[in-house]
C-alpha cells in the first residue's frame, strides 16, 4: 500500500471518489517512486462538475464584486502559510523533480498574482452614453460568460493554476479545471486553500484526469452546451487539438502555448548582466518554462565576450537531486530523448556544441547545452525544447537581429539588452513578440496583463478582464419614439 498522498475530485464544494473507484498513479522522474495517486474522472462525474458549476454561477455572478476580492485576499493568506508552503512544497518536488528555485518562484509569485487578481474586480466597470437615439440612453455591462473549462499544465502548477481559475472566477464566471495528469496532488492542494478562503461550493470544481480518458473526455466537456469558454496552457500541438475541438462548437478559447524566446544582446549592452539574466531565463527549470530563452542573438562584436560569461554563470550551477541541485531531471525521461535527438540533427546539419556533451547525465536528466551554427531549417532552430538549451547566433547589424528575432512561429517573450534605452524602444517594437523585457529576463509577466501570444504556435488570448467577460449593450429608448413603418 502506498503512502502516497491522494487528489480526490472536488465537484460541488466536496471531495469525493472516481464514480468507477478509477485513480491513477504519478511517479517522480527522478527517482522512478510514487509520487502522487489521484481519482481519474469519469464521464459520469464531469457532467456533474458542469452542472454544479452551471447551478452555482447565477449566485456567483450577483455577488458584490468586494466580496469576491474578499475571499481571493483570504486565499493570499493561505498562501502565505508556512504549513500549507511545505506541502506544495514538497509535493512539486515529488512530483515533477521541481528545484528549490523553481518551488519559491512559483509560491511567491503566486502570492503577488493573487493579490493583483483581487484588484482585478476594478476593471469591472461599466459605462453610460447617450443613445444615437434623440432621448435615448446606452448602458454597457461587462458580464461574466458562465461556466468556464481550463486545463492546467505541470510545469507552474501553483502560479498557474491559480491563473487558470483565479482571473475568471474574480470576473463572475464558474470554473471546471483539469490539472495536469502529472502534478495532480499539487493542483489539488491549491483548491483547498480557495474553498477554505471561502469560495462557494460548485464555484470551482476540479476534475483530474487519467492521460488515457484526456482525449474522450475533453472532447466531452468542450461539448457541453453550458460550457462557454475553454482555456489551456500547454503545447503548441495539444492547443492545435483544443482549438479544432472548440471550433466544432463554435466556443472561444484562451490559448498560451509554446514559447521559443530570444534574448538580443547589442554591442553596447551589459554583457554580465545580459549573461546572468540570460542563464537564469534559460535554465530556470531546466528550461521547462514557456517563456525560457532559448535563442541568443548577439552582435558579433560581443559574442565571446557574452558566449564565456554564460559559460561561466552556467558552470557554477549544479544537476541532480532537486531537493539539493539547481537543475534536475525533466519531467519525463521521453522528453529528455526528444531533445537530445533535435541536438543530433542540428549537430548533422553543422551545428556545433560550446558546452554540454549531448548525452543524458541519469533518468530524464540532462545538464546545459550552448550550441551554435544551428541552420535556420532545424527543429532545434525552430521548435521549442522546453531543455536546459541555449541556441547562439551572431549578427552584424541590429536589423538583422530583429530579423533573426522574428524568424520564428513563437511570440510568446522577449527579451532585448543594451544600455541605449530610446534606441531600445525602437528595437523592442520591431520585435515580433507579445512581451518584450528591455534590459531583463524573458521569464516575466506583468500582473492583470498576463502574457499572449500573437497567434502561430505561442496561441491567442490574454488572462485577463477582456477575456473572461462579454460586453452586453442595453439601450433604453425614449418614452416615445417613432416607427416609420407604421406611419408612427
Amino acid at each position: 500500500m502506498s503512502n502516497a498522498p491522494f487528489a480526490s475530485l472536488f465537484i460541488n464544494g466536496e471531495h469525493r471518489p472516481a464514480s468507477t473507484g478509477a485513480t491513477f498513479t504519478v511517479k517522480s522522474p527522478h527517482t522512478g517512486i510514487v509520487a502522487s495517486t489521484a481519482a481519474a474522472v469519469t464521464s459520469d462525474d464531469c457532467r456533474a462538475a458542469i452542472e454544479a458549476a452551471q447551478r452555482a454561477f447565477p449566485a456567483w455572478e450577483a455577488t458584490a464584486h468586494v466580496q469576491r476580492q474578499e475571499i481571493f485576499l483570504r486565499a493570499v493568506a493561505k498562501f502565505q502559510d508556512k504549513e500549507w508552503q511545505k506541502k506544495v512544497s514538497d509535493a512539486m518536488r515529488t512530483e515533477v523533480a521541481m528545484p528549490e528555485s523553481h518551488i519559491l518562484f512559483n509560491i511567491f509569485s503566486s502570492i503577488r498574482s493573487t493579490q493583483g487578481i483581487s484588484a482585478m474586480v476594478g476593471g469591472l466597470k461599466g459605462e453610460t452614453f447617450p443613445s444615437t437615439i434623440p432621448g435615448g440612453q446606452v448602458f454597457v455591462q461587462k458580464r461574466a460568460h458562465g461556466v468556464i473549462y481550463s486545463i492546467v499544465p505541470w510545469n507552474a502548477p501553483v502560479a498557474l493554476m491559480i491563473r487558470a481559475v483565479a482571473i475568471p472566477i474574480i470576473c463572475g464566471n464558474t470554473v471546471v479545471v483539469r490539472p495536469s495528469e502529472f502534478t495532480p496532488y499539487t493542483s489539488a492542494l491549491v483548491v483547498d486553500a480557495l474553498h477554505e478562503a471561502g469560495l462557494p461550493a460548485g464555484v470551482l470544481n476540479f476534475v483530474p484526469m487519467s492521460a488515457e480518458d484526456t482525449p474522450k473526455l475533453t472532447a466531452e466537456i468542450i461539448a457541453h452546451p453550458y460550457v462557454r469558454k475553454i482555456t489551456f496552457t500547454g503545447s503548441d500541438r495539444v492547443g492545435k487539438l483544443i482549438a479544432a475541438e472548440a471550433a466544432k462548437h463554435l466556443k472561444p478559447c484562451v490559448l498560451e502555448l509554446g514559447g521559443k524566446a530570444p534574448s538580443v544582446v547589442l554591442a553596447d549592452a551589459d554583457i554580465d548582466l545580459a549573461a546572468r539574466a540570460i542563464v537564469h531565463g534559460a535554465l530556470l527549470f531546466s528550461g521547462q518554462i514557456c517563456m525560457s530563452t532559448e535563442r541568443v542573438i548577439v552582435q558579433r562584436p560581443v559574442l565571446d565576450a557574452l558566449v564565456a560569461a554564460v559559460k561561466k554563470h552556467t558552470n557554477s550551477l549544479s544537476v541532480g537531486n532537486p531537493e539539493q541541485a539547481h537543475l534536475s531531471s525533466l519531467f519525463t525521461d521521453r522528453s529528455a530523448d526528444g531533445i537530445l535527438g533535435m541536438l543530433q540533427e542540428a549537430r548533422d546539419a553543422g551545428a556545433e556544441l560550446l558546452l554540454g556533451d549531448g548525452k543524458k547525465a541519469g533518468p530524464a536528466l540532462l545538464h546545459p547545452h550552448i550550441v551554435t551554427n544551428v541552420k535556420p531549417d532545424t527543429r532545434l532552430w525552430q521548435r521549442e525544447t522546453f531543455g536546459p538549451f541555449m541556441v547562439f547566433a551572431a549578427v552584424d547589424t541590429i536589423d538583422e537581429a530583429v530579423e533573426l528575432a522574428n524568424a520564428s512561429d513563437y511570440s510568446l517573450s522577449a527579451a532585448l539588452w543594451t544600455r541605449d534605452v530610446y534606441n531600445a524602444v525602437n528595437v523592442a517594437m520591431r520585435i515580433h513578440s507579445g512581451a518584450v523585457n528591455i534590459n531583463g529576463s524573458t521569464i516575466h509577466g506583468e500582473t492583470g496583463m498576463g502574457l499572449a501570444g500573437l497567434g502561430g504556435s505561442s496561441g491567442y488570448g490574454r488572462f485577463d478582464v477582456d477575456n473572461f467577460t462579454d460586453k452586453r449593450i442595453v439601450t433604453l429608448h425614449p418614452e416615445k419614439s417613432s416607427w416609420p413603418l407604421l406611419g408612427l
